[in-house]
């Protein structure tokens, strides 16, 4: 935590699961800046580089197995829960069945045993496509107290978050202490995997990023995310969940940052809208069937999220928690020496 703040936890270890991600990769790196002795949940045979050179515990596990989450947490003051998995394709059964084992079960079995370790306190990082809209106003800014909206036709990721967030309310009814800290977009350094937004930089960088469509969202910066959650878990309600978020964007406005950064030209041709989701359709539909892990940058789902245009009241984080955001544009840079330094991007702007 800052020095304003000198949050650190009352007793043990921080257990952070999802260490190995965007968010948890940099969420570790802040923590062990600041003191804390950190154990780290990573899963044997996945990109852990995120972990990679950093001193800290690594605990080999997997949320979906009740018992290793019982012994991940013992001993721990407090538990940041931000494993997940994270998708915005249109999965076939057997990988909707995996979100839901992932993102719902395992969350159930992190907040169980929260429960078994009585740790002082949990923070689940929750997802944007959680928090409600306004089914006549998708772009009007939400807030944390609107329910999630039913009758969209939402991915089973959205629909997961949001049952995870349940999974938490049920066990503070059981006495755990526990805040929601929900994330945007982030866009950041330490992308090992790296991120959809994150491929998009480096697609851009390397001039392989040949069109876009418009549209639009909120975008958090890294180092934002990872101080709303700290502050969400020294200043936060039992309970309450806090929507982190850096400044809506839309996608003209990513790609004109991005060419600050690397001197190219943002891709002249923009195709429309209604183009745009029948062919990622028509993709999804044929080849992503044959092929389950083909990638594929904009993904029908992607596309309905950024059609909405929609824009987040940080007033709540505000207020309670203190929450101050920075800028994008400095996020991005980061992330665009991040990539640079690792290789990902091949050259460098002049």
């Amino acid at each position: 935590m800052t020095s304003e703040t000198g949050y650190l936890p009352p007793r043990g270890k921080t257990l952070v699961t999802g260490g190995s991600g965007h968010f948890g990769a940099n969420l570790v790196r802040r923590l062990l800046a600041d003191g804390h002795e950190v154990r780290a949940l990573y899963q044997p045979g996945t990109n852990n580089a995120g972990l990679e050179g950093l001193e800290l515990e690594l605990f080999a596990g997997d949320v979906r197995d009740p018992a290793s989450m019982a012994e991940a947490a013992r001993g721990c003051g407090q538990v940041f829960h931000a494993a997940a998995k994270v998708s915005t394709r249109s999965p076939a059964p057997a990988q909707e069945r995996e979100i839901y084992e992932i993102n719902v079960l395992g969350t159930r079995n992190v907040v169980q045993a929260c429960l078994a370790a009585q740790v002082d306190r949990m923070c689940l990082t929750g997802s944007f496509s959680g928090i409600g809209i306004d089914p006549e106003d998708p772009a009007r800014p939400v807030h944390e107290g609107l329910p999630f909206y039913p009758f969209l036709d939402w991915l089973p990721y959205a629909r997961s978050k949001t049952l995870a967030e349940h999974e938490v309310l049920k066990g503070v009814a059981d006495g755990l202490d526990a805040v929601i800290a929900v994330s945007t977009g982030i866009i950041g350094p330490h992308d090992f995997l790296p991120s959809r937004t994150g491929k998009v930089l480096i697609d851009f960088a390397n001039g392989k990023l040949r069109g876009y469509m418009p549209g639009g969202s909120e975008f958090v910066s890294a180092a934002d995310l990872v101080e709303g959650h700290l502050l969400a878990m020294a200043k936060g309600k039992a309970g309450r969940r806090y929507l982190l978020s850096t400044e809506f964007l839309t996608l003209d406005d990513l790609l004109d940052r991005f060419a600050e950064l690397t001197g190219g030209r943002k891709p002249r041709l923009r195709v429309p809208v209604p183009m745009m989701k029948a062919a990622s359709r028509l993709y999804a539909g044929t080849v992503r069937r044959l092929i389950p892990d083909a990638p594929q940058r904009l993904t029908p789902g992607a596309i309905e999220i950024l059609t909405l245009h929609r824009h987040a009241d940080l007033s709540l984080a505000r207020e309670e928690l203190g929450y101050r955001p920075t800028s994008i544009r400095e996020a991005a840079r980061a992330a665009y020496e991040f990539f640079c330094a690792s290789g990902m991007i091949g050259r460098r702007a002049a």
